[in-house]
């Protein structure tokens, strides 16, 4: 028994490894971030949460490569927040060649502990804009919140122990330097061509916790990539203005033709699913609700056009202000933010001709003649099968019916009906000669 439990405490030590192996082979690992999107709550919580798993395994570090335009506030806070309460060193780095840290980027990578640029990558731009219905916010409001940016900014730049007047230039007057002149300007530590290099060149370098130097060494350190799983991937798709667009028109679509079209199920469904996903993107987008109202007065005028003869009146008014409020619906300068003219006007117009075609189907249905139920029995012919008065058979549709008529009526006699009376009782009369 004794030689059985041995046994399997041996072949569990081989397979799991001797204590604080594991522990040890983790702590050469450092995680590797790739953003290359706009800041939103999507990448604030991955990035937040990696860096909170990095610090509960006493991770040796955490590298964090971006390549973003900028993004929201309350997304970069929430990205910064957590950089800063890091017990573990935080590594930003702006690369590959090309790409750039604008706006949001930018204060992430002053709040870094090392901050590296790649070689033909730049820095800047962390103007404030306004974000929310209405193109441009209050002026004195505008004012409040450059202040409160740009104090924000040297702050973080203090901290860290860069270069305050730029950082604060940087959302003054939205200034944008190359990787060389932010290293000429203590904005950054360091240029490193690609991750390897800048493992090499972060070896031994110092930096600064709870007011103790300490000294950062990367050898033997490997670089473990980490992604978004697929709940994020997707989410952070949804963020993009023009998936939001095409998920808003494709909602909109399919609860209309549910509404011209009752008991389809379907495409309801799929417009309602539509809408809450386009809800979720926009949360994290600055809308224009001028915009999305246009966009709603162009379906009901749509919907109009069934009701109303206004002989296209109403219809070419619902394309202009869809046209209109697409174009307004998303309220930034910034062109990461803007949805494609290109997709507006594919969106437009393949919508509107499916209204116009909607429209006309309704339309054609409501004019048709009644070919069921009682209405549909009015002006049927039939044949007399008894003299018929007050009442008589009359042969109708391979069916036998009870019939009366206002004047008499001999047997053989083709009639026609004109109404059918409680009881289903058919009255008829006469079809002339010349009628048949």
């Amino acid at each position: 028994m004794c030689k059985l439990v041995f046994s399997i405490l041996t072949a569990v030590f081989l397979i799991i490894g001797p204590p604080g192996h594991s522990g040890s082979a983790a702590q050469k690992e450092i995680r590797h971030l790739h953003i290359a999107a706009s800041i939103n709550p999507v990448t604030a919580a991955f990035i937040s949460q990696q860096i909170a798993i990095a610090n509960q395994q006493a991770e040796p570090a955490i590298l964090i490569q971006i390549d973003t335009p900028g993004g929201l506030d309350s997304a970069m806070r929430e990205i910064i927040q957590a950089e800063l309460n890091s017990t573990i060193p935080v590594i930003v780095y702006i690369a590959p060649a090309g790409a750039r840290a604008a706006s949001a980027g930018a204060l992430i990578a002053l709040a870094a502990d090392f901050a590296v640029m790649a070689p033909g990558t730049n820095i800047g731009a962390a103007h404030p804009v306004a974000i929310g219905p209405g193109k441009q916010a209050d002026s004195t409001m505008m004012e409040k919140v450059e202040n409160d940016a740009a104090a924000y900014a040297r702050g973080l730049a203090q901290k860290r122990g860069r270069n305050q007047d730029w950082a604060e230039q940087a959302v003054r007057e939205s200034v944008s330097i190359s990787a060389e002149e932010a290293f000429e300007l203590s904005v950054i530590d360091l240029i490193a061509d690609n991750t390897d290099h800048l493992l090499t060149k972060l070896n031994n370098y110092k930096y600064i916790r709870d007011g103790k130097i300490l000294v950062f060494t990367t050898q033997g350190m490997t670089l473990q990539q980490i992604d978004m799983n697929w709940r994020q991937k997707i989410l952070n798709t949804l963020s993009n203005p023009n998936i939001a667009y095409l998920l808003m028109m494709l909602g909109i679509i399919g609860i209309f033709f549910e509404i011209s079209q009752p008991g389809v199920i379907l495409p309801g469904a799929i417009g309602a699913i539509a809408i809450l996903l386009a809800l979720f993107a926009f949360s994290s987008l600055p809308i224009n609700y001028v915009g999305v109202l246009l966009i709603i007065l162009a379906i009901v005028l749509f919907i109009l056009e069934i009701k109303v003869v206004s002989y296209g009146m109403l219809a070419i008014g619902g394309i202009i202000a869809m046209t209109l409020g697409s174009l307004m619906l998303v309220d930034s300068s910034d062109p990461y933010l803007q949805i494609s003219r290109a997709l507006i006007a594919a969106t437009v117009t393949v919508s509107a001709g499916f209204f116009l075609l909607a429209t006309g189907m309704v339309i054609r249905t409501q004019r048709r003649p009644v070919t069921s139920g009682q209405e549909g029995m009015i002006g049927e012919i039939g044949i007399a099968i008894d003299p018929i008065n007050s009442s008589g058979i009359v042969f109708v549709h391979g069916e036998y019916w009870q019939a009366c008529s206002i004047q008499p009526l001999p047997a053989g006699t083709k009639i026609q009906i004109i109404k059918v009376m409680d009881g289903l009782k058919l009255q008829v009369e006469a079809i002339e000669p010349e009628e048949v």
